[in-house]
């Protein structure tokens, strides 16, 4: 089952040269019971070492979008397998072995400040040094949906030009929709969970989005078994920028893509605060809307400048989502969702103005 859910892009990208190299990943439970979600956010960034911005971080957005931070300056001590998802960070330890991955209870004895994480686990601890601050955190994670049709060859969120290096930054949806069972450790506050909706995404890449925005849910109102992921940027493709959009709904086992190359999507986002976006394609349009009255958090995203405060988020965005049937004059609704869940997001520069597809 793990081969066939396994996505592209699943391994560690860098080639082990000096030019300058990012790589992210993202992790995210949220809890419905309590209307919480926690995302866990790794980084590194020219792991040859030796650069300017040579290190890695652990990021958590966690309760009431309450944000924490640690940096790993250590390049050495972070580890992560070229063929499947799995990677992790030491900072502080009492080991002083090359860094791998360890069973959960051997972390939890040896390393006091790091995290690891597969497709299946996802597991750390890090504080603030100057607030004192902690989050740590343990939870396995059941794979549903990766990127395509269930049971069926998982495919690139970037199509097939992702896997040469034309476009920059890369970027993988890893497992639209999960189970996460475990536990979140927030100050103190202990939160215990069983079959919560799990995701996870990365990027890579030489080179960084000018500007970007996002939208993540598989958490709605009445509906287990729907996740949805859609995004645009303005990103480098070989020697000009473009800017592309995408919308990508699993729900009932069915995988429904809206991509440029076989839809047309269109998106209207404000500087903050409510993200529309549509698409069409010869069998489906969508629609969705995001919106949020929330300040959001800032967050930090790598950038040509290395680890900076260039994105902002909340997870407790409104969403709602319609998706038709393309029949004659008379679309046949398949799906109308609703979440108060919903991951939004906006990054980059010049967001002074709405920004519109043309």
């Amino acid at each position: 089952m793990f081969k066939t859910l396994q996505t592209p892009h699943s391994g560690y990208h860098w080639d082990g040269s000096s030019r300058r190299f990012f790589e992210g990943w993202y992790y995210r439970v949220t809890l419905p019971d309590c209307g919480q979600t926690f995302a866990f956010m790794y980084s590194i960034e020219d792991p040859i070492g030796g650069k300017p911005y040579s290190g890695g971080a652990a990021q958590v957005l966690g309760a009431d979008d309450e944000y924490i931070c640690r940096t790993f300056p250590n390049v050495n001590k972070f580890w992560a397998s070229s063929d499947v998802l799995a990677l992790g960070h030491w900072g502080e330890t009492n080991l002083n072995t090359k860094p791998i991955y360890l069973l959960p209870a051997e972390f939890e004895r040896h390393v006091q400040q790091g995290y690891q994480a597969t497709a299946t686990l996802n597991q750390g601890v890090i504080t603030d040094p100057a607030t004192g601050n902690y989050c740590r955190w343990r939870y396995e994670i059941q794979p549903i949906y990766g990127w395509g049709n269930q049971n069926s060859i998982q495919q690139s969120t970037a199509g097939w030009l992702s896997f040469l290096q034309i476009f920059e930054p890369g970027w993988q949806i890893l497992m639209a929709h999960g189970l996460a069972t475990g536990w979140i450790d927030w100050n103190g506050k202990i939160y215990q969970f069983q079959n919560a909706p799990a995701y996870g995404e990365k990027n890579w890449g030489g080179a960084f989005p000018e500007k970007w925005f996002w939208l993540n849910c598989n958490s709605f109102d009445g509906e287990p078994d729907l996740a949805l992921t859609a995004g645009g940027g303005r990103r480098g493709v070989l020697w000009w920028m473009e800017s592309v959009a995408m919308i990508g709904l699993h729900y009932q086992g069915k995988f429904y893509e809206f991509v440029p190359w076989n839809s047309k999507v269109e998106w209207n986002i404000q500087p903050w605060g409510r993200w529309q976006m549509k698409a069409k394609n010869s069998d489906y349009e969508v629609e969705l809307t995001g919106t949020t009255h929330l300040p959001g958090t800032d967050l930090r995203a790598p950038t040509v400048q290395g680890l900076q405060y260039c994105c902002r988020d909340t997870m407790q965005g409104k969403l709602n989502v319609e998706l038709r049937q393309i029949r004659g004059k008379n679309p046949l609704v398949i799906l109308k969702a609703h979440s108060y869940l919903c991951g939004l997001e906006i990054g980059g520069d010049s967001w002074s103005n709405s920004w519109q597809s043309s």
